[in-house]
């Protein structure tokens, strides 16, 4: 089980980032930035999980070049394209469709709305030196949770260093 301490595990998986699908290397994002977040969530279009990437839309995480953030979930590029273009989300979204790196981070879900093999919700956040400072996880996908993973992944980033705003996260 991967837990806060252990090294991040690394990955290269498909993504849909700027238009276009690509491969994504997460050495290459940690290497880059101060702090990668990789955020785990199980489809696009999920109402609570859309309201949390859309809060760190407004917080200005996209544009700061000292954090890295990530999406993956089950879906596909194509669907990811949409979800892109519908939100405004200027992040990378890997096609983790068999669930593979969710469960190089213990965040498989075993059934979700008749699926399996996907992720589930999560944030976790991945320190420049591969060091895992936090894991939060949501076990109910449609949770409205308070507060939502990201708003409490936000206190490790910046006790890394990364001064970026807490995101406001609204499910209604």
């Amino acid at each position: 089980m991967v837990t806060v301490g252990d090294s991040a595990p690394d990955f290269i998986a498909t993504a849909f980032d700027d238009g276009e699908g690509v491969t994504l290397e997460l050495f290459r994002e940690v290497q880059a930035h101060d702090v990668t977040v990789l955020y785990f969530y199980p489809a696009d279009f999920v109402p609570e999980c859309t309201a949390e990437l859309t809060a760190v839309r407004d917080a200005g995480w996209f544009g700061d070049d000292s954090l890295a953030i990530i999406g993956l979930s089950g879906d596909s590029l194509f669907s990811h394209a949409a979800y892109t273009a519908e939100y405004d989300l200027d992040l990378p979204l890997v096609s983790d469709f068999h669930g593979s790196v969710a469960e190089s981070y213990d965040l498989l879900a075993e059934q979700w709305e008749g699926h399996s093999h996907i992720p589930g919700r999560a944030a976790v956040v991945i320190g420049g030196d591969w060091e895992i400072r936090s894991i939060e996880r949501e076990v109910e996908p449609l949770a409205w949770a308070s507060p939502a993973p990201v708003e409490r992944a936000h206190e490790h980033i910046r006790d890394i260093g990364v001064d970026v705003a807490r995101p406001d996260v609204s499910y209604e």
